[in-house]
C-alpha cells in the first residue's frame, strides 16, 4: 500500500486541471501576447483565471500578478515592496518561524540596509503581539507573517494582527504568506486588512511552477522581473498558459463544498494525533491546551524520542508511507528547523521529528497503514537508539 502523507510538500492535481492544461498544450498552446486567433484564445485562459482568483477573494483582477509560485510571489512582495518604500523608511518586522522563501529575501533585505526585527513566538506558534507592536516605530514600512505555518500548522489570527498594526501606523504594508493557508481558510484580504497575499498553486491541486500574488491598489511595488512588460509590467515574460489555467480550475475546484473538505480533514487529523499518542516516546507539536481546530486541518508535526528523522523517514518510504522531514524546500540542506526552536521544542527532538500532512484525497486506511508501519518500526530503529 502507499500512504502519501507530505501533502504541505505537494499535492496531486486533480482531474479537472490536468484535463484543461493538456487542452492547452494540445490545442490552445498560443502565446497570449500574440495578436492572432491563437494568442487571443490563450489569453483568454489568462484572464479566466485571474478572475476566479480575484472572485474568490473579492478583489479586483487587477489586483493578481501571476507567478512561478509562492517563492517568487514572496519575492515580490518583500524585495519589491521594500525597495518600492525605502523613502518612507527602512524598518521591516517578521517573525523567527517564517518559510526560507520570506527569510531569505529578508536577509538579502537586511544585508542591503534594511534593518529587521525577528519577532518571538509562543510554544505553539502563536506570534505575541503585545512584541509585534512594540517593535513598531517610525521607520517601519514593511511587516510579514505567515498565516498558517508549513511545519507544525500553526494558525495566525491575521485580521486581529493587521487590525492591530494598522492602529499602530495606518500605512505600514502588511503581507501574508498564506501559502499553506489558501485553500483550507476562506481569505478575504480587504476585510482582513492585508495589503499582499503571496499563494502557490501546487499546494491546492494544481500544477508546480505556478501562483500569484495579490497586491492591494495603491500599494507600491517594484517588479523584480524585467522583459516585454506583461501583466502590465509587474511581471514581465511569456505567461504559463498550461499553469495558469491549472491554478484557476484548482482554485474553483478546491472551494467547491469546501466546509466538507475541511471537516472531513479535520477529522483525520483528529484521529491520527489520537492515535500516534498513543505509541511511547512521541511528542505532537504546536498543540498544547489548545484545539485542534485552532490549528491547520493538514498539518502535524511528531517527535519522536530516540530516532534521528532522516533515518524514520527512510524507514517509512521502504514501506510506501511518504512524509517530510521539515519544510520540501530545505530538504536538500538538512539543518535544526528554526521553527521548532522557536517555539521551544526540546534539543533532543530536533532532529527527531517528522512532518504528516493530508489533503481531499487523503484517506483513514492510509492513516492506518501509516500507524501500523510506525508501530512496526519504532521498536526495532529504538533498539539502537543513540546514546
Amino acid at each position: 500500500m502507499i500512504a502519501y502523507l507530505d501533502n504541505a510538500a505537494t499535492t496531486r492535481p486533480f482531474d479537472s486541471v490536468k484535463e484543461i492544461m493538456m487542452k492547452t498544450l494540445e490545442e490552445d498552446y498560443g502565446n497570449p501576447s500574440s495578436l492572432h486567433t491563437k494568442g487571443v484564445v490563450a489569453e483568454q485562459y489568462v484572464k479566466e483565471a485571474k478572475n476566479i482568483i480575484a472572485s474568490n477573494l473579492k478583489v479586483d483582477a487587477k489586483e493578481i500578478v501571476l507567478t512561478s509560485g509562492g517563492t517568487e510571489s514572496n519575492n515580490m512582495a518583500l524585495i519589491g515592496g521594500a525597495l518600492a518604500n525605502k523613502r518612507a523608511g527602512n524598518h521591516i518586522i517578521t517573525t523567527k518561524m517564517e518559510h526560507a522563501s520570506v527569510h531569505n529575501p529578508i536577509i538579502y533585505l537586511e544585508n542591503n540596509g534594511f534593518r529587521v526585527t525577528y519577532l518571538n513566538v509562543d510554544h505553539n506558534g502563536h506570534v505575541k503581539l503585545d512584541e509585534l507592536l512594540e517593535a513598531i516605530d517610525d521607520d517601519t514600512i514593511l511587516v510579514s507573517i505567515m498565516y498558517v505555518n508549513n511545519e507544525i500548522g500553526a494558525v495566525q489570527d491575521i485580521a486581529e494582527i493587521s487590525k492591530k498594526i494598522k492602529e499602530k501606523k495606518k500605512d505600514i504594508i502588511f503581507h501574508v504568506d498564506a501559502i499553506q493557508a489558501y485553500g483550507k481558510y476562506r481569505i478575504y484580504p480587504k476585510k482582513m486588512g492585508i495589503d499582499m497575499l503571496s499563494v502557490s498553486g501546487h499546494k491546492i491541486h494544481g500544477p508546480k511552477g505556478i501562483g500569484f500574488l495579490y497586491i492591494k491598489d495603491k500599494i507600491k511595488v517594484k517588479p523584480i522581473i524585467y522583459g516585454g512588460e506583461q501583466q502590465k509590467g509587474m511581471r514581465s515574460g511569456t505567461e504559463n498558459v498550461p499553469g495558469i489555467a491549472g491554478l484557476g480550475q484548482a482554485v474553483k475546484e478546491i472551494y467547491t463544498d469546501h466546509e466538507e473538505k475541511i471537516e472531513k480533514l479535520y477529522e483525520l487529523k483528529t484521529y491520527f494525533i489520537n492515535e500516534v499518542n498513543k505509541i511511547e516516546e512521541v511528542k505532537v507539536n504546536g498543540v498544547d491546551g489548545i484545539s485542534v481546530k485552532d490549528t491547520a486541518c493538514h498539518v502535524v508535526s511528531v517527535s519522536f524520542g530516540g530516532i534521528r528523522s532522516e533515518v524514520l523517514l527512510h524507514a517509512l518510504a521502504e514501506k510506501g508511507v511518504y512524509v517530510s522531514a521539515g519544510s520540501a524546500c530545505s530538504s536538500n540542506h538538512p539543518q535544526l528547523s528554526g521553527t521548532l526552536q522557536a517555539i521551544g521544542v526540546a534539543k533532543d527532538l530536533l532532529d527527531s521529528t517528522l512532518r504528516f500532512s493530508f489533503s481531499v484525497f487523503t484517506t483513514r486506511e492510509e492513516l492506518d497503514y501509516a500507524l501500523e508501519c510506525l508501530n512496526e518500526i519504532l521498536p526495532k530503529l529504538r533498539k539502537y537508539r543513540r546514546h
